[in-house]
């Protein structure tokens, strides 16, 4: 790879995006595909990917290439398995080795929330900061110290199975009443399904224009998007929690209203006032691929 520009892959269900970063990390050429599911179409579709960036930039690129992908990765063995959403299930799928030999270049591979969260460190100069992921679940990724933390068995972020309501929904992790189940892109998609669009704008929109119901629906889930971000905060204490993940599409209204919620949460709290939580809430843009350049990073 041209030592000015680093790659990065984000492998999703839908669309595998691509970027190709300059050292001071400006996007220079951005690809994408739609994914080829199952474990060949994956790697094809990786593939294709980074061709399609080589053409774009007309650099060789022949450096580490970093890739961001659902499921449970294991980083030293550059393996996944448990994307079912990627037709990747059962055995460990040795994704680093395969591509690296269709691409005969160093390949990394990292869970996809943690890839973003590098991602979100390139927006802000903290080495401490806390990545929520609201997408069909709620995960987190973290910087600590300018480095990710993945745990001692990789579940470091797994905030959406912590546990509020005993009473609350069964979760798909075998316990009840988590927080995915209140704050996730799932949830909100039982809570106002809509055919005519995504659903949280659907509810963001309807909520803004006064509907009562849409209301209630809007500020139960930035309510559990906030208690993700305050157990977090009060974990690590990271400097800055970014909000990414088909959720934030919303944007500011998001923000606006998980802040609301935080100092809801606080009131009455002078120890949690103390912290404003509310003023490290930050929204990733929507226009900005957040794990891909995160992944990028990963091959420095």
């Amino acid at each position: 790879m041209s030592a000015k520009l680093d790659v990065g892959l984000d492998v999703g269900a839908t669309k595998t995006l691509g970027v190709a970063i300059s050292q001071d990390g400006t996007i220079v050429a951005e690809v994408r595909e739609q994914t080829r599911l199952g474990a060949d179409g994956v790697v094809d579709t990786a593939t294709r990917v980074f061709e399609g960036l080589r053409e774009a930039t007309g650099e060789r690129l022949a450096g580490t290439v970093g890739v961001g992908v659902p499921g449970l990765v294991d980083v030293d063995l550059g393996a996944v398995k448990h994307a079912v959403n990627l037709g990747v299930d059962g055995e460990w799928l040795r994704l680093r080795d395969l591509l690296s030999q269709r691409l005969d270049l160093a390949v990394v591979v990292e869970n996809d929330v943690n890839a973003a969260a590098l991602g979100a460190c390139a927006l802000d100069d903290a080495e401490d900061i806390a990545y929520i992921s609201i997408g069909t679940g709620l995960a987190a990724g973290l910087v600590l110290g300018g480095r990710l933390r993945r745990g001692a068995h990789g579940a470091a972020g797994e905030v959406g199975h912590v546990p509020v309501d005993p009473l609350g929904a069964a979760c798909q992790c075998g316990q009840r009443g988590c927080l995915e189940t209140i704050a996730s892109g799932s949830a909100l998609a039982s809570a106002w399904p809509t055919p005519d669009a995504p659903a949280a704008s659907a509810l963001f929109s309807a909520a803004a224009r006064g509907d009562t119901a849409a209301v209630a629906v809007r500020d139960r889930l930035c309510a559990g998007v906030a208690s993700a971000a305050r157990v977090l905060s009060l974990t690590v204490d990271p400097v800055s929690i970014y909000l990414g993940g088909g959720v934030a599409q919303v944007g500011e209204p998001l923000r606006i209203g998980v802040q609301q919620a935080l100092r809801d949460q606080a009131a009455g709290s002078p120890f949690l006032t103390s912290l404003d939580l509310a003023g490290r809430i930050r929204v990733v843009p929507a226009d900005y691929p957040v794990a891909a350049v995160g992944a990028a990073l990963l091959g420095r």
